[in-house]
C-alpha cells in the first residue's frame, strides 16, 4: 500500500490521535498515556485529545485529559477508520507495542491513517522480540513513512536495525519517567494492612516467562519467596507485593504462599492509579521487581532498586541505572541473587548520587520526546495556517510547555536534593 502526501493541518482546532495499549491492562500503559496526554496537552491546550482504548469504558472513567475515546479492538473497522480520516496527527505509543502479533495489529491503523494523509509519529515505542515475517513486514513498511520514529532505549532501536528498518531512529526514554506523584495515603495503607512504623521493601512479579526459562513455576515462586524472606530477615522488613497488572495477583500470593515468613507480606488488593502507586514509593525503603514501571518509579523516587529482568527493555534500564542485573535467574543462583540484594542495601548510600544523576538524565531524555512531537505539530502549523495558540509557541520555544498538565519536568523533586524518598535506605540493619 502507497500512502498519500501529507496534507496540511486544517485551520481551527487541530485533532490528535493517540494508539497505544491503552485501556487499564497495565499501570505502565496508563503511566505512559497521561504522559503522553499531559504533552500534547502542554503544547496544543486548544486540541481535541482523541485515545484509542482497547477499553473505551476504562479510558474515559480514568484519564480526564482525553477529549474523545474510541474503542478499537473488537469492534466493526469502518468507524475506527472514519475518526482516523478526520485527524491531523497519530500519535503511536509509547511502551513496548512493536512485538510479535501485536505490531502488525497496531500498525495496520498507523498505515490506514498515513494512506488518509495523516501525519505519524512514534513516541517513544518498545520493539521486540520480532521474529514473526507479517510483524516484521509491517514494521519495515510503516515505520519507513512516519514523520519521526522516537524509541525508548537503545535494545528497541538495536531490534528495528536488525528488522531492516532504515530510516533515522531516535533513542530517548521511558514516558513514564515524567510521571507526577499522587499521596499514597496512611489511610491507604492502614486499608491495606501495611504498618505504618516498618521498614518496607516493594516486590514486583510476574509470570516467569524469559527471566526463568529453566525453572517450572513452582520453582521459580519458590525462589522469589527465598528473596522476600532474606529481606525480612536481613532488614527486618516487611514485603509490600504490587500488582501491576491483573495477572500479577496470582503469583505475588504463590510467593506469598512460599515464605517461611508469610505474616511478614502483603499483596495490594485495591485499584491504584499510576500516580498513586508512585506514591506509594515514599513509604518504601527498597525495591526488587520484574516490572519495568514499578522499577521506573522507585528510582524516580530515589530508592535502591534490584532488577530481576525478563526483558530486553529491563536489561536496558537496569544498564542506564547503572543497577545490578542478574541474567535471568535460576534456583542455583539463589546465593548470587541475595548477595545482591545484600551489596545493594549496604552500598547505596554512597550511590546514592551517581542514581540521582542517571534519573535526572533520563527524565530530560523523556522530555525531549515531548520536545520533538511538539516540534513536529509547529512544522504543522506553519504548513497548513491552524489556529494553534500553543504553549510550545510561547517564549521558550518548544521546551516551554514541557511543564505542563501532567508532566511537571521542572519541579523539584526528592532526588534533585539527594535525598531519598525511603526513610531509612542505607541504615545499618
Amino acid at each position: 500500500m502507497t500512502t498519500s502526501e501529507p496534507r496540511p493541518s486544517r485551520s481551527g482546532r487541530p485533532r490528535i490521535g493517540l494508539l497505544g495499549s491503552y485501556g487499564g491492562f497495565n499501570i505502565g500503559d496508563e503511566a505512559i498515556l497521561q504522559c503522553v496526554l499531559g504533552c500534547l496537552r502542554s503544547h496544543r491546550p486548544e486540541a481535541a485529545l482523541v485515545v484509542f482504548s482497547r477499553d473505551a469504558e476504562h479510558t474515559r472513567t480514568h484519564q480526564p485529559m482525553a477529549d474523545e475515546v474510541v474503542g478499537w479492538e473488537g469492534v466493526p473497522q469502518r468507524p475506527v477508520t472514519d475518526v482516523l480520516s478526520g485527524l491531523d496527527l497519530l500519535v503511536l505509543g509509547g511502551g513496548g507495542i512493536l512485538y510479535d502479533g501485536e505490531a502488525r495489529r497496531y500498525l495496520k491503523l498507523v498505515r490506514a491513517a498515513q494512506s488518509r494523509g495523516v501525519r505519524t509519529f512514534a513516541y517513544a515505542v518498545g520493539a521486540g522480540p520480532l521474529h514473526e515475517n507479517d510483524d516484521r513486514e509491517a514494521v519495515r513498511t510503516v515505520l519507513a513513512d512516519m514523520d519521526e520514529v522516537v524509541v525508548r532505549d537503545e535494545e528497541s532501536r538495536l531490534v528495528l536495525e536488525e528488522v531492516g528498518v532504515e530510516r533515522d531512529l531516535v533513542v530517548t526514554a521511558d514516558p513514564a519517567l515524567l510521571l507526577p506523584p499522587e499521596p499514597f495515603t496512611a489511610e491507604m495503607m492502614r486499608q491495606e494492612g501495611v504498618p505504618a512504623d516498618a521498614r518496607l521493601v516493594g516486590m514486583s512479579v510476574r509470570e516467569p516467562g524469559r527471566a526463568a526459562e529453566k525453572l517450572d513455576e513452582g520453582d521459580y515462586h519458590a525462589l522469589l519467596a527465598d528473596v522476600a524472606d532474606f529481606l525480612v530477615r536481613r532488614l527486618d522488613a516487611h514485603v509490600v507485593f504490587m500488582p501491576m497488572e491483573r495477572h500479577d495477583v496470582r503469583h505475588a500470593h504463590a510467593v506469598l504462599s512460599r515464605m517461611t515468613a508469610p505474616d511478614r507480606g502483603r499483596i495490594l488488593h485495591s485499584a491504584y492509579t499510576p500516580g498513586q502507586v508512585l506514591g506509594l514509593m515514599s513509604h518504601l525503603d527498597l525495591v526488587v521487581g520484574m516490572r519495568l514501571h514499578f522499577l521506573i518509579f522507585a528510582a524516580v523516587s530515589g530508592l535502591p532498586v534490584l532488577p530481576l529482568p525478563y526483558a530486553g527493555k529491563v536489561f536496558d534500564f537496569a544498564r542506564r541505572l547503572g543497577a545490578p542485573a542478574l541474567v535471568g535467574v535460576a534456583r542455583e543462583q539463589v546465593g548470587l541473587l541475595l548477595a545482591e540484594v545484600d551489596r545493594l542495601w549496604d552500598e547505596f548510600p554512597q550511590r546514592r548520587v551517581d542514581l540521582n544523576t542517571r534519573v535526572r538524565a533520563l527524565r530530560q531524555l523523556a522530555a525531549e520526546t515531548c520536545a520533538r512531537c511538539g516540534a513536529l505539530l509547529d512544522e504543522m502549523d506553519k504548513a497548513g495556517g491552524t489556529a494553534a495558540g500553543t504553549a510550545g509557541d510561547t517564549e521558550g520555544g518548544i521546551g516551554a510547555g514541557i511543564g505542563g498538565p501532567g508532566l511537571h519536568l521542572l519541579d523539584r523533586r526528592p532526588e534533585d536534593d539527594g535525598a531519598v524518598a525511603g526513610r531509612s535506605a542505607g541504615r545499618e540493619a
